[in-house]
Formats: structure tokens, sequence, C-alpha cells
């Protein structure tokens, strides 16, 4: 067969849950807000595919937050020479606790 090359081509391993871990998750993901010039981690959280469900070249990456768009934030991340805004959903933020964040 030939590789398909979709949006989420090889996340097998990447948006893969724990087994007790599947499924929507707790309520608290969606009631943490988060203010203008926080830093964030962006973690995928696969259970939630339909609002501001990052790319897979993101997971893992930490950003700042530069505004509010709709129920997304808009985060600014730095990769390589280039910055980037992506719009991502608060279910896929948390905040960042990393010493040089």
């Amino acid at each position: 067969m030939t590789l398909h090359k979709g949006y989420r081509n090889k996340t097998r391993s990447l948006h893969r849950k724990n087994v007790r871990k599947r499924g929507l998750g707790s309520i608290e993901k969606y009631l943490i807000d988060f203010e203008i010039g926080n830093k964030v981690d962006i973690i995928t959280n696969s259970g939630a595919h339909k609002r501001g469900m990052p790319h897979r070249r993101f997971h893992g990456k930490t950003g700042t937050v530069i505004g509010i768009r709709g129920r997304c934030y808009e985060i600014q991340l730095k990769i390589g020479n280039a910055k980037k805004m992506i719009i991502v959903g608060k279910e896929h933020l948390r905040l960042s606790t990393g010493a040089l964040s």
C-alpha cells in the first residue's frame, strides 16, 4: 500500500494515551483561564479533536499567550529563527513550570 500523507500521519505513538487516562478527562482543563503573557506548554490531548488541536510538530513546545480568539488562545512560538503564531484550544495547554521558560 502507498503511504498516505494526511494531516495526522505518524502520530500513533505521539497521541497515544495510557489505558486509564483515555476519554475526555476532567473538567478542570476547561475551567483554567490563561492571561496574556503567560508561558504555556503545548501538550496535545488526543481525546479532544474538535477545537484548536495543534499540529504534531508543536507538541511539547513552549510559547507565550499573545491573545484570545473566541474560545481558543493565540500562542507565539519560536521555532528555529522563525516566530510562529498558532491558535490552540485550552485543553491542549498547561502553564509552563520550566526554569528557563
